[in-house]
């Protein structure tokens, strides 16, 4: 029953005017590829998404992020879910991800009903997907047969991950270095139209005075939206605080966040240059003015994404915990 039940729900997903197709696999990957195997995973994982996400409406921002930080260091294999001294979770960059107890539950079920069968990486590539769908966003179909890395060491990090802090120079080069447009790179950075962030994430907007109060010292930000970020994230502010990306539609996955850029409320300076340059203004612009425009883009720099470097055949392995490599 629940199985049936599980079905009833994806199909209805799936039959949603937002949702979108993609229309072609990357590489060796393949969209039948659990079909024999473990007819039952995409099931599996949409059911442990959406039910830690009605306890956690915080889940969905934090499985995005995650499957990020995963692609953009040695590609999408799960790399970024092994825990140990040196692994990329010990970068500072890393520490305030979340979601790992979602993937690791789906991955428990999974090793229960397939054992040895699903790899981490396609859990998360699962999961991300999930959590855009499940607040709005499109439904995607991505391929599957991923398999899991057995290396993760925190001096990859820092060289392949884009800071908030970063020019659209800086952006670019990194992008480009994942084999990702210019147009995948304002397409992808509208994953900030749902999830939160630490204070830190965006001071370099503000600076201290001399009385220990914030002034805004970044004169693209609106006035107002910065006083009511410097509210909440006063000088000396608990480090556990956080702000919700999108401060319109928070828990929404849709083009809120362009136009909030247009608003000039992007929140990390990162944002903010999508509308400052010129190479990316105008999409920018179409994507506020037109959200089925994005979602389209989205699922195409989507698909691309989850398929940055991915291991398969006979490289890396199936972890059975995601924590830990095999053996």
């Amino acid at each position: 029953m629940r199985a049936l039940k599980t079905e009833a729900v994806l199909k209805t997903i799936a039959n949603h005017p937002k949702c979108l197709v993609a229309a072609a696999a990357s590489g060796s990957l393949s969209f039948n590829f659990y079909a024999a195997s473990c007819p039952t995973v995409e099931f599996i994982v949409v059911n442990t998404v959406r039910s830690a996400s009605s306890s956690d409406p915080t889940i969905p921002g934090k499985l995005l992020r995650l499957v990020f930080h995963d692609c953009f260091v040695e590609g999408c294999d799960a790399s970024v879910l092994l825990q140990g001294n040196g692994t990329e979770q010990s970068d500072p960059a890393n520490k305030s991800l979340g979601g790992f107890a979602v993937i690791n539950s789906a991955k428990r079920l999974l090793e229960i009903f397939c054992p040895e069968t699903v790899s981490c990486a396609d859990i998360l590539a699962l999961a991300a997907r999930d959590a855009v769908a499940i607040t709005g966003g499109p439904m995607i179909q991505i391929p599957t047969g991923r398999r899991d890395g057995r290396e993760s060491l925190v001096a990859n990090v820092r060289p392949n991950i884009v800071d908030t802090s970063f020019t659209m120079d800086d952006m670019i080069k990194i992008f480009s270095s994942k084999g990702l447009s210019l147009e995948d790179l304002v397409t992808l950075s509208g994953a900030h139209t749902i999830g939160a962030a630490h204070c830190s994430a965006f001071s370099d907007r503000f600076q201290e005075d001399s009385h220990g109060k914030l002034k805004l010292i970044d004169s693209f930000l609106d006035t107002s939206y910065a006083r009511e970020l410097m509210s909440m994230c006063p000088a000396g502010a608990s480090p556990s605080i956080t702000v919700n990306n999108d401060p319109e539609t928070s828990s929404a996955f849709d083009n809120q966040y362009y136009r909030n850029l247009l608003a000039h409320k992007g929140l990390f300076q990162s944002d903010s240059v999508l509308l400052e340059d010129e190479r990316t203004r105008e999409q920018v612009k179409d994507f506020a003015n037109d959200e089925g425009r994005f979602f389209e883009s989205w699922r195409q720099s989507f698909l691309k994404l989850t398929s940055i470097g991915v291991k398969t055949g006979e490289d890396g392995e199936i972890r059975r915990f995601c924590s830990e490599i095999n053996g």
